[in-house]
């Protein structure tokens, strides 16, 4: 039992559970072939919402006891790849419609297709790079006749000596 122990109102309800599970794909296979089950998918989900509503670090999720990180983080991109939460977002967005109605006269589109005014020749150098030049030549010295500016003299594995 982990931090997270009790249902407060923060787990998905059953209502959008029943309309979010068939958009999830069926697990990939495992490479071995092997049987085993994992963790149900709303657990899963669950714990994904559980980071994504708090912002809280994917590994934090084992602590809180509702689904393993790697678990959770590996399912995520697994849905992501699949397009479900975009699904999600585009069902609830024509639910919302149907049910309120968007106002679509207050939709803005702001975009750029010139140069920054200010970027260019006119700006300077950059601040930070005082005036370096490069890779010091201190710590990377060229041997002699190597074209690979490599610094070690250390025979490699194709070298023979007979």
């Amino acid at each position: 039992m982990g931090l997270v122990d009790r249902d407060d109102g923060w787990r998905m309800p059953d209502w959008l559970w029943e309309r979010v599970e068939p958009l999830l794909p069926p697990p990939p296979e495992h490479p071995l072939g092997t049987h085993k089950r994992g963790l149900p998918k709303r657990q899963v989900m669950d714990a994904i919402l559980l980071v994504l509503r708090t912002g809280m670090q994917w590994n934090a999720l084992d602590v809180t006891g509702v689904c393993n990180s790697s678990t959770a983080h590996r399912r995520f991109q697994q849905w992501e790849k699949a397009g479900v939460f975009h699904e999600i977002w585009r069902q609830g967005l024509l639910d919302y419609d149907e049910q309120v109605g968007i106002d679509w006269s207050w939709l803005s589109a702001d975009g750029a297709l010139t140069k920054a005014p200010l970027g260019g020749p006119k700006t300077g150098p950059n601040p930070t790079d005082r005036a370096k030049g490069g890779r010091s030549a201190r710590s990377s010295r060229m041997l002699p006749g190597s074209r690979s500016e490599s610094t070690t003299t250390a025979p490699t594995a194709t070298t023979t000596s007979c």
